[in-house]
């Protein structure tokens, strides 16, 4: 089979697997696949930082979730003037404004068309009132 240099032959080599052991159509290569239910990165990361835990909170007892948990004490170390602490909670600062000004520059985008109202709206009402008096006698 190899290199026979008929036209039309198959040649094995890199890359090319001889025939006989490539996957045949239709057949996968991994066929049992990951199992039905096997969690990925994300879903177990969202799920531990829900889960609640008590902590004592001046003098009393409260439930809060993990992740306000960690935030609480990252912040309490910043506080008190850990340098590693005040680098992470300067750039979670930073990431949840960006987030914020994001989503309130997409909320407050008006179209053309809004725009075009808006200002009739604004100019409807900055005229004195004693012209529409007027207009009606």
């Amino acid at each position: 089979m190899g290199r026979e240099g008929k036209p039309g032959a198959y040649q094995v080599g890199f890359g090319r697997p001889p025939k006989a052991t490539q996957f045949k159509k239709g057949q996968s290569g991994n066929p049992k696949g990951r199992p039905k239910g096997t969690l990925n990165l994300a879903t177990v990361l969202e799920r531990t930082l829900r889960e609640r835990v008590v902590i004592n909170e001046n003098g009393r007892r409260k439930e809060i979730t993990k992740l306000e948990a960690a935030i609480k004490q990252l912040v309490n170390k910043a506080a008190s003037g850990d340098p590693a602490a005040i680098r992470h909670l300067v750039a979670l600062v930073i990431s949840a404004e960006e987030r914020s000004s994001q989503t309130t520059a997409s909320a407050s985008e008006l179209s053309e068309v809004d725009q075009l109202v808006m200002q009739s709206v604004i100019k409807r009402y900055s005229q004195p009132r004693g012209d529409s008096d007027d207009a009606d006698k």
